[in-house]
């Protein structure tokens, strides 16, 4: 891991620690590495490049994580020593502890059962109260219910902030450093394959790399029973990616196709990475890997393609890699097809395995042109129309 941060000298027998955390913490995030992978995910002698944002301390949300309280504190939003109350699947909650600590915040995490008790225990060892609701919003899944409890601990906590990931510009412009580190290891980005789930970072990096490439093509990666696309949304076994809300930050404008891909089929290529390359990640890294090889595979040689692959393996050790959990959850019945189903329309139908869509939209926009009333009441709640857990 690349830091920009370096530990001034110390004398013999003084603590090498600082006893009081340090805005240095923040050094550790960023210029990440880059991998290729190739075979077997991509044909011989062919590849495509992963930005491997597990080398952060916590994963790719370090780094809206950091700028969003940094914004918030430059506008006076957030106040010295003030609560930062946010909803979150794991990755996020890890980088608001980072920035919690680095600025002297105490932070409140809002999570439901499907967090891992392994990050559970992690956020806490890092200082941050983690609280979980117990039941999912009737039409919002858990994603809905986190959020509903996250405005009842704010107004419990009077002076607190709430960074609201799924709206906030901040998170957005938090890419713009990985998107110029993309542009200058790599010289040219032909395509930019990235999982979406509050939009953040696909947003935030594909805008710069279409200042940069005005013909650069944007792949979206979503989960199977996502609503982020115009599917329905149902229960999931992924976190990372995919929702049952309609985030405001996704910019649906900038894609050129969206993929679908099911938990099997990210598993299987989970694995296969890890097996082929020696690193590898979660349900997102999995989802993002498969397509990616894809286009490698239709696109002609010499298409420069960068994958961004948001964290590492760590957490996923007692699901992505066990094979109890993954047989209980027939997740290891067989590999993904070789090639994805092809929708001509986003809400064509419902989809269960991977499948691709070229004609990409707001699905608030399908959503009006059958139903202007559910249309506006959705905008007005931000909410899907069906209960599923969001992640």
């Amino acid at each position: 891991m690349q830091s920009s941060s370096t530990r001034p000298p110390t004398k013999p027998g003084t603590p090498s620690t600082p006893s009081t955390p340090s805005p240095a913490l923040s050094g550790l995030v960023g210029n990440t590495p880059l991998l290729h992978v190739s075979e077997p995910l991509a044909p011989a002698g062919r590849g495509f490049w992963a930005k491997l944002e597990g080398f952060n301390p916590g994963g790719i949300k370090d780094r809206p994580a950091l700028h969003m309280v940094e914004r918030a504190r430059a506008r006076g939003d957030l106040r010295p020593g003030a609560r930062i109350i946010e909803s979150t699947s794991g990755t996020l909650g890890l980088g608001l502890a980072l920035a919690g600590m680095v600025h002297g915040h105490p932070v409140t995490l809002v999570t439901d059962p499907g967090l891992e008790r392994s990050m559970t225990r992690l956020l806490t060892a890092y200082g941050a109260q983690v609280n979980v609701v117990a039941e999912p919003h009737p039409t919002g899944g858990w994603q809905q219910a986190r959020r509903d409890r996250v405005q009842r601990l704010l107004e419990q906590h009077p002076g607190s902030w709430c960074p609201d990931q799924y709206g906030n510009p901040d998170n957005v412009a938090a890419y713009t450093p990985l998107a110029l580190e993309l542009a200058a290891e790599l010289g040219h980005v032909d395509v930019l394959v990235c999982s979406v789930g509050t939009g953040g970072h696909s947003a935030g990096v594909s805008r710069v790399l279409r200042q940069l490439y005005p013909e650069v093509t944007v792949v979206g990666v979503d989960t199977t029973g996502s609503t982020i696309f115009g599917q329905p949304a149902r229960p999931r076994l992924m976190r990372g990616l995919g929702s049952s809300i309609h985030p405001r930050n996704v910019a649906y404008e900038n894609f050129s196709e969206v993929h679908w891909v099911a938990p099997a089929e990210a598993v299987w290529t989970c694995r296969r990475l890890a097996a082929s390359h020696y690193a590898t990640g979660g349900w997102s890294v999995g989802a993002v890997a498969l397509v990616a090889g894809w286009l490698t595979r239709t696109h002609p040689a010499g298409t420069r393609i960068a994958a961004v692959f948001p964290d590492g393996p760590e957490r996923y050790l007692g699901t992505v890699y066990d094979d109890d959990y993954c047989a209980a959850h027939g997740l290891l019945d067989a590999p993904p097809a070789p090639e994805p189903d092809l929708l001509g329309r986003l809400d064509e139908k419902e989809v269960t395995r991977w499948t691709r869509c070229t004609t990409v939209v707001d699905p608030l926009t399908l959503r009006a042109a059958t139903s202007p009333h559910a249309h506006a009441q959705a905008h007005k709640n931000g909410d899907g129309d069906a209960s599923g857990e969001a992640r």
